[in-house]
């Protein structure tokens, strides 16, 4: 049987791009945009899937590829995606945020713990030798005291949900629909924002939430009131946070994802009250690896095809993960 054609759009592990050149006919997209319109326009009407991640995926891009029917992405976000035009095209699209989750909200309830408990400066605090010089450290806040909001309870952020209830804090939501959930709503994200200690953002990108939270939303959070995004950093407006740091209206903030990154302005970078993180909200070795093997998964599925994990990819895999223990750390870009 010819084995359906597929478009590789995405930065992969090494292993990944070997299991799909076993299940499919694989093209590589070029990198550069002009070589990468030409080679759409020569073979885009033979594509009939995408393994996708970063690359833009706008109406023009899919009026070169008419036999389209799936879009596998590695990544959770689909903000690089016009879900509109995609969806009047009746082209399926899988991405990973089921995968996830999991890892993704323990990062966030880190960094919210971090955040109260200044955790960063205690630290360092104790690496500088000033615990014998200047006594006990100053006192943070309990979470578990703590009235957050979420913005955004999808997979994602009901997950962080399930972790703050068994810490004791009193939640409550903000999101487009009211969901089936014993949490209070909010249609307003400046009114949660007034009622909460904390906002955790874990919306997804769109116009609708590009600088959802805004100078209006950051006031309404009030000088001892703490914003933690791992959501993206777009949907903060940074000029905003940045002026309301400087002007003492906000307690504090913990950002894994910034509006402009990997650039984050020198204001966040100086400021003690912040925690920052490199964009690791689901950089784990396990979580990466069920990633990538979704982007597999989810076409092989999808045409039906079964799936042998081979003896070379799993051996790959291994080796990868035994090299990420050596080093403590992989090369695998932030998601």
């Amino acid at each position: 049987m010819t084995k359906p054609i597929i478009l590789n759009a995405a930065e992969l592990p090494e292993w990944t791009h070997a299991e799909l050149r076993a299940l499919f006919n694989v093209l590589d997209l070029p990198g550069e945009p002009g070589a990468a319109k030409a080679f759409l326009k020569e073979h885009g009407s033979k594509v009939r899937g995408i393994a996708l991640r970063k690359t833009k995926i706008d109406a023009a891009f899919l009026d070169m590829l008419p036999a389209l029917e799936i879009i596998s992405s590695y990544s959770a976000g689909l903000d690089n995606v016009d879900i509109g035009a995609t969806r009047a095209r009746g082209i399926r699209i899988e991405n990973t945020s089921h995968i996830l989750a999991e890892d993704v909200s323990n990062a966030a309830v880190g960094l919210a713990l971090a955040l109260t408990r200044d955790f960063v400066n205690a630290d360092a605090y104790v690496r500088s030798g000033q615990w014998p010089v200047q006594g006990h450290y100053r006192l943070g806040r309990s979470i578990s005291r703590m009235r957050v909001g979420i913005v955004g309870l999808g997979t994602i952020g009901s997950a962080i949900a399930h972790r703050l209830l068994a810490f004791g804090s009193k939640l409550a939501y903000f999101g487009p629909n009211r969901k089936p959930v014993d949490m209070p709503y909010y249609d307003d994200v400046t009114r949660l924002a007034r009622d909460c200690d904390m906002l955790i953002l874990t919306c997804p990108l769109s116009r609708a939430t590009h600088h959802l939270v805004d100078a209006s939303v950051i006031d309404a959070l009030g000088p001892d009131g703490f914003l933690v995004n791992i959501a993206r950093g777009p949907v903060v407006d940074e000029q905003a946070l940045v002026a309301a740091l400087a002007s003492d209206r906000l307690a504090g903030a913990a950002l894994d994802v910034f509006e402009h990154e990997p650039h984050v302005p020198d204001a966040l970078m100086r400021d003690r009250r912040l925690v920052l993180t490199p964009h690791i909200g689901s950089g784990t070795e396990e979580t990466r690896r069920a990633m990538a093997e979704n982007v597999v998964d989810a076409l092989a599925g999808y045409f039906g095809i079964e799936r042998v994990r081979t003896k070379a990819g799993m051996d790959a895999k291994s080796d990868e993960s035994r090299r990420c223990t050596r080093n403590s750390r992989c090369s695998e870009p932030a998601m």
